[in-house]
């Protein structure tokens, strides 16, 4: 007897994603200072933008689409869940009520309350789910979704009650389509290559980039999840399944492995570059939207707002509102805590009490003037058969899954060593300066901030030739 399987979609799954996901949801959705009138929120939406696909091959050749390829180890049973989520812009206009209808007007004031007619957006989802078997049969499967429209008028009254006009809120429908595909690659390991692809399938004309976001997929991204299978990471995989992993092509977004460190059944798919099992820092007590930026800086720069500034960022969108709220009720204790954690301990869990430096044997390692064999003007390391030091030229090589997206961008480019350090790990670490950009070179030097790199990193440029 075959049993079929449930493709009910199984939003349980979704959970150990959900707050990174709204994290990136909302990643520069609005920008200190907050305000509409600030010049960088002038232009929005910048991460995960999937517009028109007849705006998107036009003048500014936008995406319209992201593509993304993971591994999995199946069952015969196992079942894929996928969510795409995305926002949803939604345009706000207030219209002052007049003796022969509703005016548009930029700005209302409601009892001494500021009220701006601004951009919003809101959260929206497409579920679904099919048996993996399903993909392995086919070359392809095309699942369109569909976003609507919807148009929303609320009355504006003053505390005596007069009618003063009224929000008009409006989204426009989005299309889309997600097209899935599996293959197993040949070799003994039963893994399967899973490949989809999220397309904005809209077809409306636009004259501006305005007009066009409309009807865009805003921070779009993809929640996966399966039952009877487990993924493999992209980042760290197993030896055995490196070169399947290095093979995997991700246009526009990141698959990471996400919530507790030991599971492998729910993978985000991010368009923000994030490291497997990413977390929200306990100390932060709300979202700020910009950037990923230290809270602890965004909310002294709130702080420090005017009245009428404050004013004006509670009028542009409720979520300012919330945020300004947050840090005007703001307990010191909470400010504190923004301040620094420390996340991890060496010796933590040791029975043995450390024993305490002596001051007059022990060197700060931070101090060259303590500590004569620090010097890293004059330290070497070895490296290909070859000694590197201040002043050698090398190939930069940054690890892939170890380095961060700007070191991805120096891979191959020509160095100089500036300088030979060594960390409290006693591990080397060489500080460089890029040969074909003698700008960046001459303020790295006057302020004596570098690139750091480990000697597995670098060729040097002897050998390399």
């Amino acid at each position: 007897m075959t049993v079929e399987p449930d493709l009910t979609p199984r939003t349980d799954l979704f959970d150990p994603a959900r707050r990174v996901a709204d994290a990136v949801l909302f990643e520069g959705y609005l920008l200190y200072p907050y305000r509409a009138s600030a010049a960088k929120n002038q232009v929005r939406w910048q991460f995960g933008v999937l517009m028109p696909r007849q705006w998107a091959e036009g003048e500014y050749q936008e995406p319209w689409s992201q593509r993304f390829e993971c591994l999995l180890e199946p069952e015969d049973t196992a079942v894929l869940h996928l969510r795409v989520r995305c926002l949803q812009v939604q345009t706000k206009n207030l219209e002052q009520a007049t003796a022969d209808g509703f005016v548009p007007v930029p700005e209302l004031t409601v009892d001494g309350v500021r009220q701006l007619s601004w951009d919003e957006a809101v959260e929206a989802e497409f579920d679904t789910a099919l048996p993996l078997a399903e993909l392995l049969e086919h070359d392809e499967r095309v699942v369109p979704f569909e976003i609507p429209a919807e148009r929303l008028k609320e009355p504006i009254h003053d505390a005596a009650g007069t009618l003063l006009g009224r929000t008009v809120r409006e989204r426009r429908r989005l299309d889309g389509r997600l097209l899935l595909s599996a293959q197993q690659p040949e070799g003994p390991y039963g893994v399967v290559r899973l490949g989809a692809r999220v397309e904005n399938t809209s077809t409306e004309q636009s004259a501006s980039r305005d007009e066009a976001l409309r009807y865009a997929l805003v921070a779009a991204h993809t929640v996966l999840a399966v039952t009877d299978g487990q993924f493999i990471s992209l980042l760290e995989p197993p030896e055995w399944a490196r070169p399947l992993a290095e093979s995997c092509t991700n246009v526009g977004v990141w698959p990471v492995l996400v919530g507790e460190d030991d599971r492998r059944d729910v993978v985000l798919v991010s368009p923000i570059i994030l490291y497997d099992y990413p977390s929200i820092a306990p100390e932060s007590p709300g979202d700020l939207f910009d950037g990923l930026e230290n809270d602890e800086i965004l909310t002294l720069r709130t702080m420090v707002l005017t009245d009428d500034e404050k004013r004006e960022a509670r009028a542009t969108d409720p979520r300012a509102a919330q945020i300004i709220d947050r840090v005007d009720d703001m307990p010191q204790e909470v400010l504190d805590r923004l301040h620094g954690a420390i996340r991890y301990l060496r010796g933590v869990g040791s029975t043995a009490a450390p024993a305490e430096p002596d001051p007059s044997t022990t060197p700060a390692w931070f101090d060259p003037i303590a500590d004569a064999s620090f010097s890293p003007e004059t330290d070497s390391v070895m490296v290909a058969g070859v000694p590197l030091s201040r002043g050698s030229r090398v190939l930069l090589r940054p690890r892939s899954g170890r380095a961060d997206a700007q070191d991805m961008f120096l891979d191959g480019r020509v160095a100089t060593v500036a300088a030979v350090l060594s960390s409290v790990e006693d591990a080397w670490y060489l500080a460089v300066t890029p040969d074909d950009d003698p700008e960046a070179t001459e303020v790295m030097l006057a302020h004596g901030r570098y690139l750091y790199f480990s000697p597995d990193e670098v060729v040097p440029l002897e050998a390399a030739s």
